[in-house]
This record gives C-alpha cells, structure tokens and sequence, in this order.
C-alpha cells in the first residue's frame, strides 16, 4: 500500500494530459499532476521518488515538493486557521495538516508556532498533535555529541507544575530548564537560544538561558545602564531591592543584579542612595 505521508519510489505507469499516474505491483495508482512535476523529464516507465499525501477530495496525489516535516517526525510548524473542532498548521504543501481539539495539549494561537509530532489518523489523513515528548531522541542513545558551553535553538513543548521546562533542542532531543536558571514568563511554542550547562547521566540535556558569569553581568550592567537613561538618571532599586522587583524588571536574580551594580560603582559610573541608584 502507498505510504501516505512519507516519500515512496513508484513507477510512472502512464501519462495523461494533466499529470502522470504512478504505482507498483499491487499498488493503487497514485496521481502526480503536472503542476507538480517542477519540470522535471519524465517518461512513462521511469522510476521515481515522490512524496505522497491526501488532496482536498481525499484522493492520494503525488508531489516534488519538499514538505517540511513527514509522518514520524517531530516538527516546528505554524498555526495557520482554527475551527471549532482543531487547529490547521502549514507544512510546506498546498494542504495543511489538521490538529484535534483532542490533541492540543495547551491553548494554540494562530501565527504562533509549536512543536508537532505528525502520524495518520484512523481515516487515512495526515494529522498532528502537540504530545510530543515520546517521540524527541535521547541525544546519548542517538550517539549525539553535545558540549557543556555549547549554545543550542531549542522549542519549548511543556512546563511541568513545578517549573521546570521541557524542550527539544533542534526539535529533535530532549532537554530541560530547571525553574531556577530563568526569570521570564516562558509558553509552549517559544523558541530559545540556550547554553548547555549540564549533561545527565540518562542523556537528558541540562539548559540554560543565561550567559557565562562574567558575560550575564555585563549584560546586566547593559540593561541597568539603559534604564536609568530612560527614566532621567535615577531608578528605584539597589542591593536591598526585593529580588522578586529585581526578576520582574531586570529578568535576573538579585545576585547577579548586585553584582552588575558593583562593577558598574567600581567604573565611577554610578551611586546608590536609601532610595534607589543615580546616574553619576
């Protein structure tokens, strides 16, 4: 049987005005309309491969166009329409890809981008659903190397009750972010440049939003800097600020705040006060 959803190699069993029709032994004959032949040569005996998925009408049609994403993999695709029964995402064709009401693990908004697995429904068509997490790899079972210090574009997918988020580095391998290694309000769907801080014995890629030490604080003194400019040379925290003012603000912990406010002293370039902290 065609494998719809997946590339399939098929003979060009004969040629119409508006297309070719490809199949195999056994085979139900699969149109490849000449729209979508790119203009490649064919000939009617010819093997070749094409990607194979459902039209509007439910009819198995052939393309050499490349999809972003065929069925068993996990992808980074984009809501494009919602309807009451689900949500449809783009990947690539000229037909997009339904996504159950019953499949969405959290709210999607259209625009937005998410983390996909792709399989074939019970009818026969190509759906998708945000559960992803059996379907990531294990970067140590992949025989994948990763090095703590490198920087990685990973897609969140889920956050757990207790803060920790999970990801897919490359949408492909699992990793995490536990609650104390970032300050910002994170969602499904947001991408994330990461360093690895960590590798688990288990595989598990341990991540982290934040810079070296010395690179987080000179952003921090960076981001102080450009606050006081903006609100006349004065800002209402110092050291002794609350630290959930200081996250709220500055999207960083109050240690690494006061040690930003220290360097930026030592420079001359500024002064705290009872009050909060002045430009010199």
């Amino acid at each position: 049987m065609i494998n719809i959803g997946k590339y399939n190699v098929l003979e060009v069993k004969r040629e119409k005005e508006f297309g070719f029709y490809l199949g195999d032994e056994g085979r139900i004959d699969v149109l490849l309309p000449k729209s979508m032949t790119e203009d490649k040569e064919i000939q009617v005996g010819d093997k070749i491969e094409v990607f194979v998925y459902r039209d509007s009408k439910d009819r198995p049609i052939a393309t050499f166009k490349k999809p972003l994403v065929t069925v068993g993999e996990v992808a980074y695709l984009k809501v494009v329409f919602q309807t009451e029964f689900g949500a449809f995402v783009d990947f690539g064709l000229d037909r997009d890809i339904f996504v159950p009401i019953k499949e969405q693990r959290f709210k999607l908004h259209t625009g937005s981008k998410y983390l996909f697995y792709i399989y074939v429904d019970k009818t026969g068509r190509l759906a998708a659903t945000t559960d992803v997490e059996n379907y990531l790899l294990n970067a140590q079972e992949e025989e994948k190397e990763f090095k703590v210090g490198e920087e990685v574009i990973a897609q969140v997918y889920s956050k757990s009750q207790g803060g920790t988020i999970h990801v897919a580095i490359d949408s492909k391998y699992k990793g995490i972010v536990l609650p104390n290694e970032y300050y910002m309000e994170v969602y499904p769907g947001t991408e994330m440049k990461l360093r690895i801080k960590k590798i688990y014995e288990d595989g598990v890629i341990g991540l982290t939003p934040r810079k070296t030490r010395l690179n987080e604080r000179e952003q921090i003194q960076e981001d102080i800097l450009k606050y006081l400019n903006k609100n006349g040379g004065f800002m209402p925290f110092n050291d002794k600020s609350n630290p959930e003012d200081i996250k709220a603000t500055f999207n960083t912990s109050k240690n690494y705040f006061k040690m930003a406010l220290g360097g930026l002293m030592k420079r001359g370039k500024i002064v705290q006060e009872e009050e909060g902290t002045r430009l010199k």
